[in-house]
């Protein structure tokens, strides 16, 4: 591949990079090239640099996301410790980068006095994610808290929107593929600042007791189908616990899959392929995926 500019660039840029290490499920196979920017500047420049052929993924923390053995032909762009900005505007609102965990957004708008945002604390993922799923948790959605947002197109342009430009539903965002949220303003009413951290404290505490935090995963596998939770339908079908090859169902969250210790990314699709399968099959509900299965299955 010919990149041109490439003297312009202040990132690191690295060939034939294992993808397992950058995912949460920790599998997936070789990128042709992984770039971790110096900013939001320099990722313009990337892609400006890259052939219009080349493909481009863009990876924060790697949730959500199971990337095959046979591993990302193009370029992968990291995000997290990247697009790391994070402050609060003289308007009150917080800018947040695509590459800050919503983990530390959560903490931050409570260190402000912000009350709404808790709910980001229980997402696995950094803003950039969030924002392109409609992320949520314990009953809180990260649209609900967006007014504009930064995005970077195909060609390195940067374009701002505002939150009614989109049309956003349950774990959903309508968005094109060539475009991608790097930053984004987040509209928090004010609150109580000890309320904040407590409530924070119980989610985390209540996420801990209910799901499996200490074992590779892709968080929640399949959305909630209308009326019902997806860990329920598994549940009752019996396949808590069953495996295929590295890849176990949860014991302690139904709608997560875990990787045992040695596990493929072929262990896990076939995996979620069978509970989809089954709970179809004995349930009568086909369970959609909520976690985006990306990648070529064998290596070329």
């Amino acid at each position: 591949m010919m990149m041109k500019n490439t003297h312009q660039l202040t990132g690191r840029l690295m060939e034939k990079e294992p993808l397992a290490r950058y995912t949460s499920w920790r599998v997936g196979g070789i990128a042709d090239r992984l770039y971790k920017p110096a900013g939001i500047e320099d990722a313009q420049q990337y892609l400006k640099s890259l052939p219009a052929s080349e493909p481009v993924l863009w990876l924060g923390l790697g949730s959500n996301v199971l990337i095959r053995d046979g591993g990302v032909r193009g370029s992968v762009i990291y995000t997290r410790g990247c697009l790391k900005q994070m402050e609060q505007l003289a308007d009150g609102m917080l800018k947040v980068e695509a590459g800050v965990p919503c983990a530390l957004v959560a903490k931050l708008a409570a260190e402000k006095g912000l009350s709404g945002a808790e709910f980001l604390a229980g997402i696995p993922g950094t803003m950039g994610g969030a924002l392109a799923m409609n992320a949520g948790a314990f009953g809180g959605e990260t649209w609900a808290l967006v007014s504009k947002v930064v995005l970077l197109n195909r060609h390195g342009d940067l374009i701002v929107r505002e939150a009614d430009d989109f049309d956003v539903g349950y774990r959903s965002v309508s968005l094109a593929d060539d475009e991608w949220f790097v930053a984004c303003y987040l509209d928090i009413p004010q609150g109580g600042n000890k309320e904040s951290r407590e409530k924070i404290r119980q989610l985390l505490a209540k996420r801990s007791q209910t799901q499996p935090t200490n074992v590779p995963s892709g968080g929640s596998v399949f959305k909630n189908p209308e009326g019902d939770h997806a860990a329920h339908l598994v549940e009752i079908t019996g396949l808590k616990g069953y495996r295929i090859g590295g890849a176990k169902v949860s014991e302690k969250h139904s709608n997560f899959i875990l990787n045992t210790g040695h596990a493929t990314a072929k262990d896990i699709e076939r995996l979620i392929e069978y509970v989809k399968g089954q709970v179809h099959k004995n349930q009568g509900v086909l369970l959609e995926t909520e976690v985006r299965i990306i990648g070529e299955e064998k290596a070329q």
